[in-house]
């Protein structure tokens, strides 16, 4: 028989306060039980049987089809029945849980159940941040794990929910997140590989960019931020956790543990944090729809209120100027990555509060009238392929798919997380700068290319913050609009 912690009954709570109170202590209850285990297991002590500790979850009943009268697009269930999740990182998620449990018992008025689950918390996912005492094992130790402990099943942390394609079996609940606890502590440990930084650090709102030019302009304003003692953010937080705090403010326990690496992760992250977590984090995802489909993978369990991609892109359009911009307001999506889990005919939408912002702010940093920002921004069609040497296809079919699309741009990462934003659930918008007109001889010279790409940075960089600056102001719930929402949707933002 597994050896387990005390598994206490389910309790019924009419706050979230007192219901997050009681997933934070079965939580740290089962971690700290495999946390224990490990280390003996570590210093040599083999078990008489396997250990094992499960998640948390939290349920909601309702028999009727009433609710309260809301505004949002969430925080509510579609009618009658049992619905739960599973949790994970109630430290992290804090805020977000006793949110989305306080919504609920708003539209519901119904008690939260709380209890622990049936899903195995895998040995991986219990390790605080800087545990990495498996390392130190033999290969037969680490072999043996596998019998003494839980590993991560990936049967648990597949994307039907998201996806649309899963469905209850006989008796089972009925979702209420997008997420089980375990695909939610897959992607935080990925997020710790891909970027170089912890969860904690991740912000409400997201830029992305193919350029390593945007995050050396991102890490000088960052650093500009931090040595003004009245900004509004808080720290600048670089790769391998290297804390910066604002002139004026002390350290924090655990700064002085950030080392900058050897050399950069794949898609290194830095965040310009303020103390509500809606500072923002910019991401160098590289070249490529593969990475721009891993990321915001990951990023997606953290619930952000918005990414958006800046990048440079390809101008398909004669009337087109080198350092043009192009808001797009739809995709043609040839990069191949996402076609198993939204089928090219679903249809990505343009979402009109991202692309108010991302044109005022346009309008904001030029200093250009709304009535003149054509002379710079087109509005158009943005294409995304997989295939960065499409020109040298034969027969000029890439070029006839994308004139009959009407597209003016064509990127690699675009369609990718506008896409995933869709799926995800996430608002997105797309804000690509003209760097090269291929179809019409302008292609990337090599000192030309430099001298563009660090007179147009700056400028861009600081329309894509000030659009974040305008999206908060007014107002993040506007954001998570029914347009991204199916007709039977969780309850969870």
């Amino acid at each position: 028989m597994a050896q387990i912690p005390a598994l206490p009954d389910p309790t019924f709570h009419a706050t979230e306060t007192e219901a997050l109170a009681q997933v934070q202590r079965i939580y740290q209850q089962q971690i700290d039980h495999l946390r224990s285990a490990m280390q003996r297991f570590v210093a040599g002590e083999t078990p008489a049987a396997p250990v094992r500790a499960f998640y948390p979850f939290v349920r909601v009943q309702t028999s009727t089809v009433a609710r309260a009268p809301t505004h949002l697009a969430y925080g509510f269930v579609e009618g009658p029945g049992r619905y739960e999740t599973t949790l994970t990182r109630p430290d992290l998620f804090a805020d977000y849980y006793t949110e989305q449990l306080r919504l609920l018992r708003a539209s519901h008025n119904v008690e939260l159940e709380v209890g622990v689950s049936n899903q195995p918390i895998p040995i991986h996912f219990s390790f605080a941040e800087h545990d990495h005492i498996e390392g130190t094992l033999s290969p037969e130790r680490r072999m043996l794990m596998r019998d003494v402990f839980d590993l991560p099943d990936l049967e648990a942390m597949d994307d039907g929910i998201a996806n649309g394609t899963w469905s209850p079996r006989a008796g089972e609940a009925q979702p209420l997140s997008l997420f089980t606890a375990p695909r939610v502590d897959y992607s935080l440990h990925r997020l710790r590989h891909y970027t170089g930084t912890q969860p904690e650090w991740f912000q409400n709102f997201v830029l992305f960019t193919n350029y390593q030019f945007y995050i050396d302009e991102f890490v000088r304003l960052g650093h500009a931020e931090m040595a003004k003692p009245d900004s509004e953010y808080i720290a600048f937080i670089e790769p391998g956790n290297v804390v910066t705090r604002r002139t004026g403010l002390p350290a924090q326990v655990g700064d002085d543990l950030g080392v900058a690496p050897a050399r950069l992760p794949q898609m290194p992250a830095y965040h310009l944090v303020r103390a509500d977590r809606s500072g923002i984090t910019m991401v160098n995802i590289g070249v490529g729809p593969s990475n721009a489909k891993t990321i915001t993978d990951h990023i997606a369990v953290l619930r952000p209120h918005a990414w958006m991609m800046l990048g440079h892109c390809a101008g398909l359009r004669n009337s087109q100027q080198l350092g043009d911009y192009v808001l797009a307001h739809a995709y043609v999506r040839e990069d191949h990555v996402l076609d198993e889990e939204l089928p090219l005919w679903v249809p990505i939408p343009a979402l009109a509060e991202i692309q108010m912002a991302l044109q005022q702010a346009v309008a904001d940093v030029t200093q250009m009238p709304q009535d003149q920002l054509k002379r710079i921004m087109r509005t158009g069609t943005v294409a995304s392929t997989d295939n960065r040497n499409w020109e040298l296809l034969p027969d000029n079919m890439p070029q006839r798919r994308f004139s009959q699309s009407r597209a003016v741009a064509l990127d690699m990462e675009s369609a990718t997380i506008a896409a995933n934003g869709f799926r995800f659930r996430v608002p997105y918008g797309t804000l690509l700068c003209v760097s090269d007109k291929p179809l019409h001889g302008e292609i990337k010279l090599p000192g030309m290319a430099n001298h563009f790409y660090r007179e147009r940075v700056d400028q861009h960089l600081r329309i894509g913050m000030r659009a974040i600056d305008i999206l908060r102001a007014g107002g993040v719930h506007r954001l998570h609009s029914r347009k991204l929402r199916s007709f039977a949707e969780v309850a969870f933002q």
